[in-house]
């Protein structure tokens, strides 16, 4: 196995970089002037801010505006990046760029909330993250000489978040919002937790090396965690239970660990941090983008989108989705993500054809804006897609059963026999590893990686159709549906929608970067669901020993065209380590586990006509 060097998150990134990749030939210092700026707040909190505005003053321009927690490195009124803004065609257009230190983080005043809960519109004096973004561009626009009075807001992951509270109870200047890839719940489905399954790899990663508090003001950048071992694997097997992170690690040094180890169910902590029952009125023009293979927040794009859709259906709202991971249409050129490939520099497309005409017209009144409500990246086909809905209405729900043999059919097995499962004996102390080499930390392209090495272990089942006869297109959410016993008292059930390739094929028909993909079985979808919670968020309930009980849950869309000759399959397992934390299979709190409390679980996917299990997709005629 290949040992790889896996990214740190990619604003974090960014920021640790000193925003060092070039947009403007020769840097940033001979087009503008620089001013470091601290903002008051209601409150009368100074925000940190840096602004660049063009040293033209013969014209108005429009600001841009990021805030973030990750800093807004170089700092010094003579200290220049070389990159400014979201693209090299809005850095040349002409705009007022402006970077923002949140409250509590890097060189602002307060105190540092991680997704600072939302208040109401009743607020007074009280301040969150719209308060705060509303006094930030209330100053911008009268105290910014040139600005002609519209604002943007863009960012990308916590950005995307911050991006995102900017268009609640919205500026009148405030003319246009783009969340990336924004977090929309930390333990629904971003980050922290998919289905409230802790995803353990990303979340030690980025908080070890994040999460440190900040004792005062300061421009030292936060440093990425060093682990100190090739494979997390490994790593967190030695760790042992989630309980000696504190002892072995992080020494009780990291405040928001703490909080994840305190609120292992959806309670008042998680509901307060939610954002998108505050997505209401929305005003501002909304470009929500994200990535079809973002590991950390693809929840959170769609679910801002749809929330924004449904609260405000007067808003200029629209969706673009490209064959990303998290950020990769910011830092990439998007033509190839691990061993596959797309076909064409989709990266560079979005941030022509899309994202500057979109900025370039709500902010500047200029240059047509011909974009459909949902710019979408087929992959299967590799080609961009116009759609007036999203998901499209056309679409036809289509059931895929689990039968006999491992095999995938549309219709469910006809009989009652009381063998009509099949099973695996699940054990916490040899978990199912989530990719197929050595990685520290979380490798963000697993969710294109190649699932033959699980098909291999007796404790996944795998499922699949015959050879298609023709293009199968599928545009929406998975919706998995099983009937499962346990030997034990609470298990994880991991479910995987995969594309299988031709064992023959020419490498360009299987979207291969080099050389051949014969028989690659490329993960296009998979998600955890710890089974807990199968009632519920907030009620966690063990399961009954033996008892056939359904496990139902939605993941997140998929827009792919499985090509004739190709297979679809469906792979299911109760473990994906060390990107979940490993589930004791019994009752306790998981949080709190100690050793004895793991132990190993007979699992059943129950297949007969009474209790029949399936994946459905969304067919597109």
């Amino acid at each position: 196995m290949n040992i790889r060097r896996v990214t740190i998150p990619l604003l974090l990134l960014t920021a640790l970089l000193g925003l060092a990749v070039a947009w403007i030939p020769g840097g940033v210092a001979p087009s503008y002037d620089k001013r470091e700026v601290r903002i008051p707040m209601r409150d009368g909190s100074r925000l940190f801010t840096a602004v660049y505005a063009p040293r033209d003053a013969s014209r108005s321009y429009p600001i841009l505006l990021q805030r973030t927690p990750y800093g807004v490195a170089p700092y010094g009124a003579d200290a220049y990046p070389q990159r400014l803004g979201p693209s090299e065609e809005l850095a040349r257009d002409g705009f007022i760029f402006v970077y923002q230190d949140v409250r509590g983080s890097m060189m602002s005043e307060g105190d540092f909330v991680h997704m600072r809960p939302l208040g109401t519109p009743e607020r007074g004096n009280d301040t969150d993250e719209s308060t705060d973004a509303w006094d930030t561009i209330d100053w911008l626009v009268r105290n910014i000489p040139n600005n002609n009075g519209r604002v943007g807001v863009w960012g990308i992951s916590y950005p995307g978040f911050y991006a995102a509270a900017a268009m609640i109870d919205a500026h009148p200047a405030l003319r246009a919002v783009s969340p990336q890839a924004p977090i929309a719940d930390w333990f629904v489905g971003d980050d922290f937790h998919h289905n409230g399954a802790f995803f353990l790899a990303h979340s030690f990663g980025f908080l070890a090396g994040y999460g440190y508090p900040r004792p005062a003001p300061t421009t030292e950048l936060p440093k990425p965690y060093a682990w100190p071992v090739p494979d997390s694997y490994d790593f967190f097997l030695e760790m042992g239970p989630l309980r000696e992170a504190n002892r072995k690690v992080l020494k009780n040094r990291v405040p928001f660990w703490n909080e994840l180890m305190r609120h292992g169910d959806y309670d008042d902590f998680w509901r307060a941090r939610a954002l998108r029952p505050h997505l209401k009125n929305i005003r501002p023009a909304v470009m929500t983008v994200g990535g079809w293979f973002d590991a950390e927040d693809l929840f959170g794009t769609l679910a801002v989108y749809q929330a924004v859709e449904a609260s405000s259906p007067a808003a200029h709202n629209i969706l673009v989705m490209g064959p990303w991971d998290h950020g990769g249409w910011a830092q990439s050129d998007g033509d190839a993500l691990g061993a596959v490939r797309f076909g064409a520099e989709t990266a560079v497309h979005y941030r022509r054809e899309i994202e500057f005409p979109f900025f370039r017209h709500f902010l500047k009144g200029s240059g047509a804006l011909d974009l459909p409500e949902a710019s979408v990246f087929l992959t299967g086909t590799n080609e961009w897609r116009p759609h007036s809905h999203w998901p499209p209405r056309s679409g036809r729900p289509t059931s895929f059963y689990l039968r006999e043999g491992g095999s995938l059919a549309r219709e469910p097995d006809r009989g009652d026999a009381a063998g009509a499962f099949d099973q695996y004996t699940s054990d916490p102390r040899r978990p199912v590893p989530y990719i197929d080499r050595k990685a520290a930390g979380m490798a963000r392209d697993y969710m294109v990686g190649d699932q033959r090495f699980a098909s291999a272990r007796g404790d996944v089942l795998t499922y699949a159709t015959g050879a298609l006869e023709e293009d199968l297109t599928v545009a929406g959410p998975v919706i998995v549906s099983l009937e499962v016993s346990t030997t034990g008292t609470d298990s994880d059930f991991v479910v995987k929608l995969i594309d299988a390739y031709p064992e023959e094929g020419p490498a360009d028909r299987a979207g291969a970067r080099d050389g051949s993909m014969g028989g690659y079985q490329q993960l296009l979808r998979g998600e955890p669901f710890r089974g807990r919670y199968r009632n519920g968020f907030s009620r966690p309930e063990p399961f009954v020993p033996g008892r056939i009980t359904p496990v139902e849950f939605s993941m997140p869309d998929v827009y792919h065209t499985f090509r004739r000759g190709h297979r679809i399959m469906v792979q299911v397992q109760s473990s994906w380590f060390p990107l979940v934390d490993v589930n004791p299979q019994r009752s306790v709190d998981i949080y709190g586990a100690d050793e004895n409390d793991f132990q190993e679980a007979v699992q059943r996917i129950h297949r007969s006509r009474s209790a029949a299990s399936s994946i459905t997709l969304i067919r597109l005629d």
